[in-house]
């Protein structure tokens, strides 16, 4: 087991949501940023040919502390919501770690929400700090598996470009009245387009 608890980045999923709520809009974001049970390819030697893959175990993050934890765009500190105000929820399913957050109305927070509702961007990823782990080492196969028993601390979930562990996404939607609405004014837009 290893004795240095340095913080790591893994990839998941993120879906956006549209409500509007005593008229103030609101663009919220869902998904799971971690997959329990599903084993990924972290890296692979070209020098010796191993296979170095990666699973979080169920229970990983039962003791995990998710007090500062913020909500990224490709971890790259564009800030778009957070634990410590309540505008980013995590908790813990048979799946995986599911967040729903609401995205900060900013030129990045509208441009980034924009693309999860377009499906262009649907992936996440999160840093963390392992607490508890297990290794396997298949020597005839070459697979060095690590085994996350224990998450310390999870700091940052992200909407990412290229993910990790592809179980992972991200998805926008709309309120289903809001979307009708919006179909209604651009078919009035194209018709006087059209008449024009």
């Amino acid at each position: 087991m290893r004795k240095n608890r340095k913080m790591e980045h893994r990839m998941m999923t993120v879906q956006a949501i549209q409500n509007d709520i005593d008229d103030i809009q609101t663009r919220t974001v869902e998904g799971y940023a971690a997959v329990f049970n599903e084993e990924t390819l972290i890296w692979k030697s070209d020098y010796t040919g191993y296979e170095y893959r990666e699973v979080i175990l169920p229970g990983a993050f039962d003791n995990t502390d998710f007090s500062q934890c913020v909500l990224n765009y490709n971890h790259g500190g564009m800030l778009f919501a957070r634990t410590a105000s309540g505008t980013l929820q995590l908790t813990v399913d048979e799946k995986g770690l599911k967040l729903t957050g609401n995205v900060a109305d900013t030129s990045i927070g509208n441009d980034v929400y924009s693309l999860i509702k377009r499906g262009d961007l649907n992936k996440m990823s999160f840093a963390f700090i392992v607490n508890g782990e297990e290794e396997e080492i298949d020597r005839e196969n070459k697979v060095y598996t690590r085994k996350i028993k224990s998450v310390k601390a999870v700091y940052d979930v992200s909407i990412v470009d290229n993910p990790a562990y592809k179980g992972t996404s991200v998805s926008a939607r709309a309120n289903g009245d809001y979307e009708r609405y919006e179909d209604i004014e651009k078919r009035k837009r194209l018709t006087l387009l059209a008449m024009t």
